[in-house]
């Protein structure tokens, strides 16, 4: 529901539908415009009898919002969110990129990774501590050590980190320690994890899930910023198909989608998507192309001996490449 107020209405006109709406868990929205203001109202909105906020002088008129996404979708928030993590920037016309292996080795290993990333561009660093595995005989990161070695890298090139999430036993040391939190495919849906991790605050990487539909996407992204956390980054990484040619099928269309359905920033993942190293170029500059806000991509200096996801893994000197690319394809469509 939007209120859409007269012009000229101060904060005192405004204060009694504050305390009409303070304890019925409406979280409410300013918004506003260069000519209109609007106050944004999300969560069960049924109870609220719009014939007793008409009665307020300030009320022009009411509108009813269909999407069930009030928090992440444009009619409440019109313009695109932009978001400044530990210096860099994210959204509305801010590019940014997230590289770094998929699974944290050793202190060599992602030391090496993070200042060649670095070196080309990347504007965060990502690794994960916890991985899911589809087989519990996998290797499934190095825990609590694989995040205090992920610490020690943005210490030595100033990176933030970007690493995903598995459980809320784990919830106070993400918060202390995690520039973006992670949530990946599988815990999309995990709707207590979301609730939890977006009652922390910090920026949360929202990736999409394997069979999920953008607007269950979103209602994901409803869950974290009900629960208190206003920076959500979108990732399309793949959905599961019947082609087995790739690991997963990119969705590219997500992106002009999704751009019309909401302001926060969507990135794609071609590592995950496609499966093949040799895939995630074309794929990356596709989704430039097509008007993505960021990437995110797996590095790692020996592919070859990855404890994880080797195969889809570039080298760094194809990462340089892919950026020089990258700013190319970003001038030709500006």
């Amino acid at each position: 529901m939007i209120l859409i107020l007269k012009s000229g209405v101060d904060e005192a006109e405004i204060e009694p539908i504050r305390r009409l709406l303070t304890g019925q868990n409406i979280i409410m929205q300013d918004i506003v415009g260069e000519t209109t203001r609007m106050i944004g109202l999300a969560g069960d909105t049924s109870s609220i009898s719009e014939d007793a906020v008409m009665c307020f002088p300030c009320v022009e008129r009411i509108m009813r919002i269909q999407e069930p996404y009030k928090l992440a979708g444009r009619k409440f928030h019109p313009a695109d969110s932009m978001y400044e993590i530990s210096g860099r920037r994210i959204g509305a016309g801010e590019f940014a990129v997230i590289a770094g292996p998929c699974s944290v080795e050793s202190e060599e290993q992602i030391l090496s990774v993070a200042r060649d990333v670095k070196a080309s561009g990347a504007s965060f660093l990502r690794g994960g501590a916890f991985k899911p595995r589809t087989s519990p005989y996998a290797f499934r990161g190095l825990g609590l050590d694989g995040l205090e070695l992920l610490r020690l890298a943005r210490q030595k090139t100033g990176l933030p980190i970007v690493t995903e999430i598995m459980s809320q036993e784990y919830l106070d040391a993400f918060a202390e320690h995690v520039d973006v939190i992670q949530i990946g495919a599988r815990n999309m849906q995990n709707f207590a994890l979301l609730q939890q991790v977006g009652s922390i605050g910090k920026p949360v990487l929202l990736k999409r899930g394997l069979s999920s539909t953008l607007e269950e996407l979103l209602m994901a992204a409803e869950y974290i910023m009900a629960g208190g956390s206003q920076e959500v980054i979108l990732c399309e990484r793949g959905i599961r198909t019947f082609e087995t040619a790739t690991r997963n099928t990119l969705d590219l269309s997500a992106i002009p989608v999704l751009r019309q359905r909401t302001h926060l920033p969507v990135v794609i993942d071609p590592s995950h998507a496609t499966g093949y190293w040799h895939l995630v170029e074309p794929m990356a500059l596709a989704a430039v192309a097509a008007g993505a806000d960021g990437l995110i991509i797996e590095v790692h200096n020996h592919p070859e001996a990855a404890l994880c996801d080797g195969a889809q893994s570039i080298t760094p000197q194809v990462f340089h490449r892919l950026m020089r690319k990258a700013d190319a394809v970003r001038a030709a469509i500006r």
